[in-house]
Parts: structure tokens; sequence; C-alpha cells
């Protein structure tokens, strides 16, 4: 009888948690219908909303919206390139702001107190205008990359050291023990934690830097919109040209928030 009763209530259980995992599917996908349909609905008000302006001509996005997204390429190269340079500066700084060394820390701060308390513009501007006076003459697209990427890699790199800092102290404690070196011991303990922490962070950096990359066209670089701005002065039909421009870095920054957030998952499978 023993038996059979533990039979009866592991039948019992066993259902009882099926029918929770059910109803938990069936609550998340009615979340997610209601959730589509409220973006559905305020596009479509929206959408309505211009169309009775009679601001936004359609023959003339039907005719230079594809122009326009033309430019997305050169935005997303803009972006990983910069993205890439202003990753190592943030490592490279981050160890020098919690360097004991005064030289080194100073450098450091210094490089983050300069960069966060100018413009991204006036950095723009600078590389671009200026330094061909010093005999340096940088390429548009080379001058925005090294632009966004030098003034990102500042804001990066209290990211990484925050991130560098939230790593137990543990860890490092025990891998000392183990008798590894220093430098080891921050690239294969200390950095692969403290880049996991980091990634939400370096992700919103990610996205905010889509939609500066949009200062790059002051120096003529080719890309969203630059070609916005083209395309407008064609037909004097700058509100059509810049709400196909807007729409266009709205869907970049969707696409890369979901790799962020795949990304994170991924991350995050440690933990769990």
């Amino acid at each position: 009888m023993t038996a059979i009763g533990q039979a009866v209530g592991n039948t019992s259980t066993t259902q009882l948690l099926k029918s929770i995992v059910a109803a938990n599917r069936r609550a998340k996908t009615r979340y997610r219908l209601i959730y589509s349909a409220v973006w559905a609905i305020i596009l479509v008000v929206l959408a309505i909303a211009l169309g009775t302006t009679g601001k936004i001509d359609f023959a003339f996005i039907q005719k230079w919206g594809g122009f326009i997204l033309g430019g997305a390429g050169t935005t997303i190269v803009v972006c990983i390139f910069s993205i890439t340079m202003a990753t190592m500066l943030a490592v490279v700084g981050a160890l020098g702001r919690l360097s004991s060394n005064p030289v080194i820390n100073g450098v450091a701060s210094f490089y983050v107190s300069l960069v966060r308390g100018t413009p991204l513009l006036v950095q723009i501007f600078f590389i671009y205008y200026s330094l061909p006076e010093f005999k340096i003459v940088i390429p548009g697209l080379e001058a925005g990359i090294i632009a966004l990427g030098f003034n990102y890699g500042a804001y990066m790199t209290e990211i990484f050291r925050a991130g560098i800092q939230a790593v137990p102290k543990g860890q490092r404690e025990a891998a000392e023990a183990l008798a590894m070196p220093g430098n080891l011991v921050m690239r294969r303990i200390v950095l692969p934690q403290a880049t996991r922490i980091v990634i939400p962070d370096l992700g919103n950096q990610f996205v905010a830097m889509i939609k500066d990359s949009a200062l790059v066209s002051t120096i003529g670089v080719t890309e969203v919109l630059n070609n916005a701005q083209l395309a407008g002065s064609q037909g004097l039909q700058f509100t059509a040209a810049f709400l196909v421009a807007a729409l266009i870095y709205w869907g970049l920054t969707i696409i890369f928030s979901t790799v962020q957030s795949w990304l994170e998952r991924r991350m995050a499978r440690g933990d769990r």
C-alpha cells in the first residue's frame, strides 16, 4: 500500500508541475500578445496622425527611402569599429585608473576628465578640422571612428573600473594562493568576470553610440543622417526624410538591443 501511495503521490505531483508550467506558458503568451497589440495600436495611431497632417509625402519616401537606408551600412561600420576601439581604450584606462603608480593613474584620470569634460561634436571637429593644421590629415570616416572611439572609451573606462572592482577579492586571493602571477590573475580570473558584469552597460553604450554616430554627418560621412539631409534637400521634404532616418536609427537600436539581451542571457548562464 505504501508503494501504491507513493506512486499516486508522484503522479499527482508530476501533473501539478505540468499544469503550473502550462499556466506559466499561457500567461507569457497572453502577455506577449497584449504587448505586441499595444505596440501595433500605437504605431497605427501615429501613422494615421502623421498621414493626416499632409506633411508626409509617401511618394517621396518610396523614391528616396532606399537611398537613405543605404547609409545604414556606414553607420554600422562606424559603430562597430568605434566600439572596438572604445573597449580597448576602456580596458587600458580602467587598469590605469586602478594602478598604484601615480604616473599611470594620472594619465588615465586626465584622459577620462578631458574627454568627459568636452562635447563629442567639438572632439569630432578638432580631429577633422584642427589636426590638419599640424599636418595630420584624417579622412572623414576614419576621423568619425576615432572621435567616437576616443569619446566612448573614457565613459566605458569608468564602467570597466567599476566592473573590475565588483569582482570579489576572494577570487583573486584564491588564484594567488595557487601561485598564479598577477597578470595571469587579471587576464584569466578578473577580466572575464568583470566583462560579464559590465555587458549590460556596454550594450547601452553601443545603443547610444548608434544615435551619436549621426554627428559624423557634420564632417561629410555619408551615413543615414547625411543621406537624409541630401534627400530632403532635393524636394524640400525634410520632414519625410528625417522621419525615415529616425525610423532607421530606431530599427538599428531595436536590433542591437535584442542582441544585447541575448548576450546577457548567455553570459548569465554561469550564475544560474
